[in-house]
């Protein structure tokens, strides 16, 4: 069915029972997800209360101080987080990627707003029944516990980033801990998929667009990286890595 969210429509799908293409077990993002610590009979369990959400190319699938009324697991694609600051300037907040989880701070309402980056997968948990199977599960509770420790990283990184690196150390940093998230999810390789846009990056990093494209094209004439469409692969990870840890 429709679900009218005010400023898009999301399709919604019941996930099917069982060890469908569809399943909870058959999920391509369950062992780099918190759900990778349930067996087979709980996967089940927490299937029963999920729903897919499918997003295309710009759909929110929540907004900032909306009320936080559910939690999503990315299944596929890659989603913007963004706040609006009170003078209207809009901050990139990260990208969520396949088996991050959102919308599992305590806040009430949702601190940001996730908006698909291109067509996108999430599997939808009611806030209230999710916290009821984590209260009933210890063993999850503490994957979750690794999962909040690990976006803490992540947060601690962006810091860094925005604190008194130079332009080029941020583009560099950037895309190393894209390549390593990637990683995360079995997608190890050399080349680095872009899904956002420069603007994107530059909202990221505090930088300008004008900023970002010169040090992309800078990494690439001096044969760093190459500039492929979609993304940009990374020819001298040391020199890289070297640029990032300056």
């Amino acid at each position: 069915m429709l679900v009218d969210t005010g400023s898009c429509e999301r399709i919604l799908h019941a996930c099917h029972h069982g060890r469908s293409e569809n399943g909870c077990a058959d999920c391509k993002v369950r062992l780099i997800s918190v759900c990778s610590v349930l067996e087979l009979t709980e996967l089940e369990e927490l299937e029963a209360l999920s729903h897919h959400l499918t997003l295309d190319k710009g759909q929110t699938l929540f907004g900032q101080d909306e009320p936080a009324g559910a939690v999503f697991n990315v299944i596929e694609g890659a989603l913007r987080l963004t706040r609006l600051l009170p003078d209207g300037r809009r901050q990139v907040m990260g990208f969520a990627l396949p088996g991050d989880f959102l919308g599992l701070a305590l806040q009430e309402r949702y601190a940001v707003s996730a908006e698909a980056l291109g067509p996108a997968r999430t599997c939808r948990f009611g806030r209230e029944d999710f916290a009821a199977v984590i209260e009933a599960k210890p063993h999850l509770l503490r994957s979750l516990h690794e999962r909040a420790g690990y976006e803490l990283n992540l947060a601690q990184e962006q810091m860094l980033l925005l604190g008194r690196r130079t332009a080029e150390e941020k583009v560099a940093a950037f895309l190393l801990s894209l390549r390593d998230r990637y990683a995360r999810t079995g997608r190890a390789s050399i080349t680095v998929e872009l899904p956002m846009g420069r603007q994107d990056m530059a909202d990221h990093l505090g930088l300008t667009i004008e900023t970002v494209s010169r040090i992309l094209n800078r990494l690439d004439r001096a044969h760093a990286v190459l500039l492929v469409p979609g993304g940009v692969r990374l020819i001298d990870l040391p020199r890289l890595e070297r640029i990032a840890a300056s």
